[in-house]
């Protein structure tokens, strides 16, 4: 049989926990950090969206927005159903995957990495700058 104190101590080390684990959604959400431009993120510093836009466009979209940001592309390669675009800016390797979900429906996924860091501001900029250059076309 446990001691009363010890089994409070555990409840409250466990709610703690599960307190810990809901923690990062809520602070992205409760900031306003991609709810308001509608960029979801990962916990491992992944941004992504949805645009309702053929992949063409979105493609010629993110190369306008690279293009204003400065940033070089290096290789392009295809995958299923898509795209995957290469690009270096300073000291963070960069990589956008477009993905057809259907032919007027694009999956946008961001990611940079700056050794084994994310940079999710950085993959969240460029998912801003191409929904900003889409606005302009």
């Amino acid at each position: 049989m446990q001691h009363p104190s010890s089994r409070g101590r555990m409840l409250a080390a466990l709610a703690l926990c599960g307190a810990l684990a809901g923690c990062d959604p809520i602070t992205l959400t409760a900031l306003g950090v991609g709810a308001a431009a509608g960029v979801s993120h990962t916990l491992g510093g992944i941004a992504y969206k949805t645009f309702s836009m053929p992949l063409p466009k979105v493609r010629t979209a993110v190369n306008g927005a690279l293009a204003h940001m400065d940033i070089k592309i290096g290789s392009t390669e295809k995958i299923d159903n898509g795209v995957r675009i290469k690009a270096r800016a300073a000291d963070r390797d960069i990589e956008i995957e477009l993905e057809a979900l259907t032919g007027k429906t694009t999956r946008m996924r961001s990611s940079a990495r700056n050794g084994i860091f994310m940079d999710s501001a950085t993959a969240t900029e460029i998912i801003l700058q191409t929904e900003k250059a889409l606005g302009a076309t």
